[in-house]
């Protein structure tokens, strides 16, 4: 037996992966728990690449013609009790305003005083107080469609929380769109869930199943929720982002009505769709490892870091301003519509100390840069993705010629590497007795199986193995066969996993 290689991370993702996962976060410093229980401090480097994310996606929005707007925090309750389905999918999840001041007591201790005429709930989700809007807006057919994006923060009283997984406040965007026939409302709503899909696979290296939700597990309210599903390391599903067709439900509740080009009144056709700081979540759990964080370049907070190799009693000046001089250089590199973002490391520590803190904070390159490289007019290279000591010498030309190619190189080997994951652990199931033997081994992966949506079994077997419905995948094909739960005829296989 060999020795085992040092990581920096403990436990490996073979040992404990769910603490591997808090360990990542801490190690790349992205975030850490608040005070406030269920919630969380999003750090610069954390914050960074939800920024990246952010306007990818906005630059989407608007270019398929939305505009961006907010809407208030708070909803009386009575607007959340016009749609039954929508609130009772929702109330177990409802943080509640109902006092409006503090006050001393007795004992000198605050306490809420002022109740409100009606409760306010935290927004969950905006689909009431937008529809209130909407309803004073919109008169005629030559109003629509309206088209609107927020960019917010929503809050779920989650019990079990994860750092960007699962937490109570939650920021992310909702779209909102009303139109003036079924057949629009459709298209957007497929739109928009391609959108999502192109910014998961081309920017965070993340190949996603298009699916349709089942019944039991679509969008409180909604017609129809498509989704977009991601396989983790450990092979469990994880919910990346949906996309609503709300038919006409919310339009009734909320009075969202148009006349038409015959004059006649019609409710409109509405959707929406957002996707959450969750991603951050399914760029870790994918594409790190046991040293930590491995951030996709396309979306990384910086693509290269240089670190100054200083030797006891060297010219750290020269070094450092060589290194100054090399960054001018490679920050003027286009790269996909920008330039490249580059940070020098010369804080007074140790170099190797430092090294192992980009590492772990999953910056794509490392470039390195000592006397033996100022003198031959060259760097030593990292890639994020190989071994921490594999290195490469590039000369200075080389440097602002080839990084570009260089990080596409590693973003094409992310995603690779996940598509190959989803491939491989992505099995046709056909007996109820092979789906449990399956589920009941160390870290399964997706199940294809045969689905009658008429005779479901979904919450006999939620219970028995924590496993449910993902998706039905959009995009393969139908093909007949037998429920093995039900023994009923089934149209299409789905897509069975345990998730997060």
């Amino acid at each position: 037996m060999g020795k085992t290689q040092k990581v920096a991370i403990s436990p490996t993702r073979e040992e404990d992966y769910a603490e591997w996962y808090q360990q990542v976060i801490k190690a790349s410093d992205l975030a850490e728990h608040s005070p406030v229980r269920g919630c969380m401090v999003i750090k610069p480097w954390g914050y960074r690449l939800w920024e990246k994310i952010k306007e990818s996606l906005d630059k989407k929005f608007k270019e398929t013609g939305h505009e961006n707007a907010y809407f208030p925090l708070f909803i009386p309750l009575s607007y959340l009790q016009k749609e039954a389905e929508h609130v009772e999918g929702f109330a177990k999840e409802c943080a509640v305003v109902t006092h409006h001041k503090l006050e001393k007591s007795s004992s000198g201790e605050l306490v809420p005083s002022g109740e409100l005429e009606e409760p306010l709930v935290v927004r969950p989700t905006s689909e009431m107080i937008i529809g209130e809007s909407f309803s004073r807006w919109i008169e005629s057919y030559r109003d629509l469609p309206l088209k609107l994006n927020q960019w917010a923060n929503i809050v779920r009283w989650e019990m079990r929380t994860r750092l960007f997984l699962r937490t109570a406040e939650i920021l992310w965007q909702e779209g909102h769109t009303a139109h003036a026939t079924k057949e629009e409302a459709v298209e957007e709503t497929n739109q928009m869930l391609d959108i999502y899909v192109e910014i998961s696979e081309k920017l965070l290296a993340i190949p996603v199943i298009k699916g349709q939700k089942s019944e039991r597990e679509k969008f409180p309210g909604a017609d129809t929720t498509l989704c977009f599903e991601a396989m983790m390391q450990d092979g469990k599903a994880l919910q990346m982002g949906t996309s609503h067709f709300l038919g006409q439900n919310f339009s009734k509740a909320a009075d969202i009505t148009f006349t038409d080009q015959e004059g006649k009144l019609q409710h409109a056709w509405t959707t929406s769709w957002g996707v959450t700081t969750r991603l951050i979540g399914a760029i870790i759990m994918t594409h790190s490892d046991d040293n930590g964080l491995i951030l996709p370049p396309r979306v990384a907070s910086a693509h290269v870091v240089i670190i100054p190799f200083i030797p006891k009693n060297g010219d750290k000046e020269s070094i450092c301003e060589y290194c100054e001089k090399l960054k001018q250089q490679i920050s003027s590199v286009n790269y996909h519509g920008s330039t490249l973002d580059v940070k020098v490391d010369d804080r007074d520590l140790r170099s190797g100390e430092k090294a192992w803190q980009w590492i772990k904070k999953g910056v794509p390159l490392r470039i390195e840069v000592g006397p033996k490289e100022m003198e031959a007019n060259k760097v030593s290279l990292f890639k994020r993705t190989e071994d921490p000591k594999q290195r490469h010498e590039l000369s200075e030309k080389e440097v602002t010629s080839k990084l570009s190619d260089i990080l596409d190189d590693i973003q094409k080997e992310l995603f690779a590497r996940a598509k190959g994951r989803l491939n491989s652990q992505t099995k046709e199931i056909n007996s109820k007795e092979e789906f449990y033997e399956y589920f009941k081994q160390k870290n399964p992966g997706f199940a294809l199986v045969h689905y009658n949506p008429d005779h479901s079994f979904e919450e006999k077997i939620q219970q028995d193995l924590g496993v449910t419905v993902r998706c039905i995948p959009l995009e393969k094909k139908k093909e007949k066969g037998i429920c093995p739960f039900s023994n009923q005829e089934s149209s299409q296989r789905v897509i069975y996993a345990k998730s997060y």
